[in-house]
């Protein structure tokens, strides 16, 4: 896919890879939208980047079929959703709690499934070609003590793009999961700051930087699964 003007949806975009991958694809010169919860940091992203920002949580619904009337009045359709909005709890098993998978599985399942539904209905209907990127975790290819919620999350997330792969595939339409090992970012802390990166972890524009290659892709190939790790992160 050609970058230049094509229309980008990102959500989670107000910080980490979000933010990164927004200032990436827009210094390519796509048009791109974020969205997020926090409307202070979002509309701050927003600026910075070059992005349209819309005021939304990814794990609700309604604020889903919001986003995407928005993305169609603003951006005039879409090519790309980046499916980022993700968040995390980290408790040992036997302390785990039925309130914790809700929350967790809010966004980083049940949110994903609704925003990837309707990306590749608005692709179908504009009788064009579309991607999605799910941005996963290697917490979904291997388990650690303390993931049993947010591993599952990601196991999950991983799942479903592999069958919408096997859905989508003839309608012309990519799906590729992008699984980033451990990335400085601001992800699990309230005050929304971002971590400094330690020389051997990723940085958030490492993977910004992967997102934009597995777009621009030409059409007639697709990336499945896209795992980064950092080489020593010991």
């Amino acid at each position: 896919m050609k970058l230049k003007d094509a229309r980008i949806l990102i959500t989670g975009g107000s910080l980490g890879i979000g933010r990164a991958a927004a200032q990436v694809l827009c210094e390519a010169g796509a048009k791109v939208a974020i969205t997020g919860r926090h409307e202070e940091r979002l509309h701050r992203a927003a600026t910075e980047t070059g992005a349209v920002a819309i005021v939304a949580d990814a794990g609700n619904p309604k604020d889903v079929e919001r986003t995407y009337q928005d993305v169609q009045k603003r951006l005039g359709g879409l090519d790309c959703l980046v499916n980022n909005a993700g968040i995390g709890e980290f408790v040992e098993m036997e302390k785990v709690t039925f309130e914790q998978f809700e929350k967790i599985f809010s966004v980083n399942v049940y949110g994903a499934a609704l925003m990837g539904a309707r990306a590749a209905s608005l692709f179908r209907q504009q009788k064009s070609r579309g991607h999605i990127i799910n941005i996963g975790s290697t917490a979904g290819l291997k388990g650690f003590p303390g993931g049993t919620v947010y591993a599952a999350s990601k196991f999950a997330l991983r799942g479903m793009t592999e069958c919408w792969q096997a859905e989508l595939r003839k309608h012309d339409i990519r799906v590729t999961l992008i699984a980033p090992s451990e990335v400085a970012t601001a992800f699990g802390r309230e005050d929304g700051r971002e971590r400094e990166a330690p020389p051997n972890k990723l940085t958030s524009m490492e993977i910004a930087h992967a997102i934009k290659s597995v777009i621009e892709l030409d059409d007639r190939g697709m990336i499945p699964e896209l795992s980064v790790w950092a080489t020593n992160p010991w």
